[in-house]
């Protein structure tokens, strides 16, 4: 694959072509899943139409927990112009349905 990148080795921006991709650790986190029982809004006071909405407040509870697969990747480039090789860490994580 190919695309435009800055060369950290002359600066320029180039071709930067990915030389690998490769898994260094995969793991799975779990959130709290939280879920809202009851949300009112109402007219404040018999002042009219310009008076402040009251508010009541929101019940939240802890729902099904959320699960994040999370994998880091290694990639390898190399510049097409000067030959420069080297590589960066990624994290990707994706929401468990």
């Amino acid at each position: 694959m190919e695309f435009f990148r800055h060369c950290p080795g002359c600066g320029r921006r180039f071709h930067i072509k990915l030389e690998s991709k490769k898994l260094v650790t995969e793991h799975r986190e779990s959130i709290p899943g939280r879920k809202a029982l009851r949300t009112a809004v109402g007219r404040g006071s018999s002042a009219g139409m310009f008076a402040a909405p009251s508010i009541t407040p929101i019940a939240v509870q802890e729902g099904k927990p959320i699960i994040i697969d999370v994998e880091e990747f290694q990639h390898a480039y190399k510049c097409t112009h000067c030959g420069h090789e080297w590589s960066e860490t990624r994290l990707e994580s994706r929401r468990e349905a």
